[in-house]
């Protein structure tokens, strides 16, 4: 049997991450069944499962390649650039529900939760390191301590997504997220 090389196994991995978000955000976590998630993908359940445990893992995975997404946006422009992103993309749809059914196998299912918490880290790191090195650059304001800016912004993460996921307007949240910015930059003299 010829070996099949690692960037054909990449591939595939992300062909199936691709639909399973699609999939995921269409029918919730419940309702992305197999013959869905094959349908999606456009390959067979066996396709699908050797690359990835079982639905559970393929989802887990999912909602970690969007945190590690996430994370790298973040650490080069910040949490307010993945809340830009997420109004700008057109498949930004995709995202918020993968990441409206992440929340709510949170807060429903105990094992599912003490998965994510291993791997849900990195996000919350990448914020508070990008506002040290904004801090240490004399950008961000000193009066307010770092972890209660990284949760500040993170709540309003939470916030826009639930805005978003209840269907309000997003035509009008640039302002918004421009005062959220502001809020945690550090006040400049005016002359």
């Amino acid at each position: 049997m010829p070996r099949v090389s690692q960037d054909h196994l990449d591939a595939r991995r992300q062909q199936i991450l691709s639909g399973a978000r699609v999939c995921f955000a269409r029918y919730g976590y419940e309702g992305a069944t197999v013959r869905r998630l094959e349908e999606a993908t456009g390959l067979s359940r066996g396709a699908i499962f050797h690359h990835f445990r079982d639905k559970e893992s393929l989802f887990l995975a999912l909602a970690e390649d969007d945190a590690h997404r996430m994370a790298d946006v973040v650490a080069r422009e910040g949490l307010v650039q993945v809340m830009r992103d997420l109004l700008a993309t057109k498949d930004g749809a995709d995202w918020l529900g993968s990441r409206l059914e992440l929340s709510r196998r949170l807060r429903t299912d105990p094992e599912f939760r003490a998965r994510w918490a291993e791997r849900s880290e990195r996000l919350t790191e990448a914020t508070r390191q990008r506002l040290l090195r904004q801090r240490e650059a004399g950008n961000l304001r000193d009066d307010i301590d770092v972890g209660v800016l990284t949760s500040y912004l993170e709540l309003v993460l939470e916030g826009l997504v639930s805005h978003l996921a209840m269907g309000l307007p997003a035509d009008d949240l640039e302002p918004v997220l421009d005062l959220v910015e502001s809020s945690v930059r550090r006040a400049t003299a005016t002359a």
